[in-house]
């Protein structure tokens, strides 16, 4: 299929911004819902739609924290915040992530591991390069600092309107890993931990994916049928159900329907121990014929 390279280069510079403006808020006292909903209407400004849910992970919480509506959790002082946000531009995805570091600063080491790594490993990706290499190049790095690689997560590919797709792209050197392609799209993010690099599914679940496509015998209500026509089978958030329901008890009897009905992925934060600190950068990289681009690098 041919890709609109265009098009994913606009989702990509819109997820560059997106994301730095929600880099900018981070700071103690802030509340990790406004930050998530304030990156969500940047992206929506610039013409853009959420690829999913805007997540902010803290400190041992590698991933997948999306504040629920009305959530309260503010920054603390000392805390290690992870921005993750994705755009789609007419379904072309784009996926980035950031951290910032409120108690060792710009110079954090365990921030540098994660980014340096993200480096190295765009530094050896193209047309036929190993996987194996890309992991190897993460893992070497993270480990040069210091610190671990999160084993068990990796990037993975995005496609139009999916946001995971092959290849998965470790973070250790696996051996078992394929080999990049031309005309593949692939978000590259290594996670760095000062742990044993291995996380956990720990927490309530506040983002959620339909499993597959809706038919006619699912014989589900026409208000749920509209709101799942605007996820576009992409991953949402439970605020975003109460967005389009306009009423909290709708959303939850919407997520108890799908649920029932076994049509529905629930993602929960993923954890390493308290007190683990884990920092990730990330990247969006097409693969062309004979280089790769990042299309995620922020606009001069």
């Amino acid at each position: 299929m041919k890709i609109d390279l265009e098009t994913l280069r606009r989702s990509g510079r819109i997820a560059a911004r997106a994301l730095a403006h929600g880099r900018g808020l981070i700071r103690a006292g802030a509340r990790l819902e406004e930050i998530q909903c304030a990156v969500e209407a940047k992206i929506r400004e610039l013409g853009g739609e959420p690829a999913f849910p805007a997540q902010m992970s803290r400190n041992h919480v590698a991933a997948h924290y999306c504040s629920p509506p009305g959530d309260p959790t503010v920054i603390q002082p000392g805390d290690i915040v992870k921005l993750d946000c994705g755009v789609h531009v007419d379904g072309y995805v784009t996926d980035n992530a950031t951290t910032v570091d409120l108690r060792d600063g710009e110079d954090s080491l365990l921030c540098a591991a994660s980014r340096m790594a993200l480096e190295n490993a765009i530094a050896v990706m193209g047309p036929g390069a190993s996987l194996t290499e890309v992991g190897r190049q993460i893992e070497t790095t993270i480990g040069s600092l210091g610190f671990k690689p999160v084993r068990n997560l990796c990037g993975h590919g995005v496609a139009r309107y999916s946001i995971h797709c092959a290849p998965s792209i470790p973070n250790y050197a696996d051996g078992k890993a394929g080999r990049l392609r031309p005309n593949m799209t692939v978000a590259c993010e290594p996670f760095a931990s000062d742990g044993v690099g291995m996380i956990a599914v720990d927490g309530v679940p506040e983002v959620f994916m339909l499993k597959r496509d809706l038919r006619p015998k699912d014989n589900l209500p026409a208000d749920v049928l509209r709101a799942m026509e605007q996820a576009r089978g992409l991953p949402f958030a439970r605020r975003d159900l109460v967005r389009w329901f306009g009423a909290p008890g709708k959303a939850e009897d919407c997520l108890r329907l799908l649920a029932r009905k076994g049509l529905v992925e629930e993602y929960p934060p993923l954890c390493e121990r308290p007190g683990v600190r884990i920092a990730q950068f990330e990247h969006t990289v097409f693969i062309h014929e004979d280089r790769a681009e990042v299309m995620t690098y922020l606009p001069q």
